[in-house]
């Protein structure tokens, strides 16, 4: 048995998908475990660039399957626009199955997603407006809607008919929205039930037996740890748990299945939407991270946010994802710039020195990050193919990240694409 988790150890767009797609070629399954599509992930094939939203980022070179399991919230029109995407480039999409437990995204959470962010006053979170928190609110609540259910017309409509009443008299009375017509729904999502059926299938079953039979089984988280849901930024966080431990309840397998735990983290630190972020560069030199990294999100296209690594975070994130392979991308967007910064604590709004992560989000707000400066290098190390290629600070940056977290550094990207890793040790 060979298992691999993906997950993010930041805010998100830590180049995921890219390493996905490169383990992906040597993986029978590549299984998405939670979010929607409100993920971006970025993969280049050559020539061609993919941005990924539903779809696991193994969809391009995964040899066996592509799950989107229990734990993902499907939009089946996002789906199925997805899939013809890829297909009209060529490419075979036959390889890829849904759970029949995931929820579905229905056009009254999507509108609810989006009267809330823009109802003046409100709490603002700064999500895609995807529907996809509302879609979980409904799943918690136990009134969503599955796949299978869109197999199955009379719970369809029973499903449709109960949470319009509730939907509906949200939108009139207190959004003063107009109402949602049932019949235009329940006929849109029987027909999607119907495209889809072959697709929809027990993934739960066929992950455990793959997991007996020795098979490669690729794990992909979406967003990161940062907004975990329990353990992030909160309330600025996802709505789902893109954590290791979200593997379990995400996919149906046991924790005692997982071996290879692979966190990636950027050479420094990004965030879309709102939210703490104490190392943030609100400066020209931000700017300049954010123009050399192209630094704009893959599904809204907004600006992210650029700072300095924290690692106060990031030894929090690699803790309750238990990481024992680090990825770091991005390291060559950060040359010729000196010197480098590396938060490594923080000072509270008391004086007090501190080395872990707060759960007040509050505070987070007003804690100062301190400080430790590294030499840059001048060099262009996107070339670089092996570690002793890399300039003697980039390899000190690197080591310094090792040394603090206690974790190796499997791999070091140094570009987007495919051919663009140091790979210091093969983990197929």
């Amino acid at each position: 048995m060979s298992t691999y988790v993906v997950v993010g150890l930041q805010y998100g767009d830590e180049g995921k998908g890219k390493i996905t797609d490169v383990l992906s070629a040597k993986s029978d399954y590549v299984v998405r475990f939670q979010g929607g599509d409100n993920a971006g992930h970025t993969v280049y094939a050559g020539e061609e660039k993919f941005v990924l939203h539903l779809l696991p980022s193994g969809v391009l070179q995964c040899r066996g399957k592509c799950i989107i399991a229990n734990g993902v919230v499907v939009n089946p029109k996002a789906f199925l626009k997805e899939i013809g995407q890829i297909e009209e480039k060529g490419l075979k999409t036959d390889h890829v199955f849904i759970s029949r437990r995931a929820h579905v995204i229905m056009p009254y959470h999507i509108l609810l997603d989006t009267y809330r962010e823009e109802e003046a006053g409100g709490t603002h979170i700064g999500t895609t407006k995807k529907g996809i928190g509302p879609c979980y609110e409904d799943k918690i609540a136990r009134v969503g809607i599955r796949m299978i259910d869109l197999l199955n017309p009379e719970v369809l409509a029973e499903k449709i008919q109960k949470n319009l009443k509730i939907k509906n008299s949200l939108f009139e009375k207190y959004f003063e929205k107009p109402a949602l017509e049932f019949d235009e729904i329940y006929n849109e999502f029987l027909q999607l039930g119907e495209k889809l059926r072959d697709r929809i299938v027990d993934t739960e079953v066929e992950l455990n037996e793959a997991i007996r039979d020795n098979k490669n089984i690729l794990f992909e988280g979406a967003q990161a740890a940062m907004l975990d849901i329990d353990f992030g930024t909160y309330p600025f966080v996802t709505s789902s748990s893109p954590t290791t431990g979200g593997v379990c309840s995400g996919a149906g397998v046991p924790p005692t299945s997982l071996q290879n735990l692979i966190g990636v983290a950027k050479a420094y630190t990004t965030r879309v939407g709102e939210g703490p972020f104490p190392t943030e560069l609100d400066n020209e030199l931000g700017e300049k991270i954010r123009k050399i990294g192209f630094e704009f999100g893959a599904t809204t296209g907004r600006p992210r946010r650029t700072g300095w690594l924290d690692l106060v975070s990031l030894k929090h994130a690699t803790m309750i994802n238990g990481i024992n392979n680090l990825v770091i991308t991005k390291l060559d967007v950060l040359s010729g710039i000196s010197p480098l910064k590396i938060a490594t604590k923080y000072r509270t709004e008391d004086g007090k020195i501190i080395d872990y992560f707060t759960s007040s989000t509050t505070k987070l707000y007003n804690y100062e990050p301190i400080y430790e400066e590294l030499e840059g290098w001048d060099e262009d190390i996107t070339h670089a193919r092996s570690y002793d290629e890399l300039p003697l600070n980039a390899k000190k940056y690197i080591e310094f990240i090792e040394h603090h977290l206690g974790i190796n550094v499997y791999l070091v990207s140094v570009g987007p694409e495919r051919s663009q890793n140091i790979i210091r040790k093969e983990l197929f």
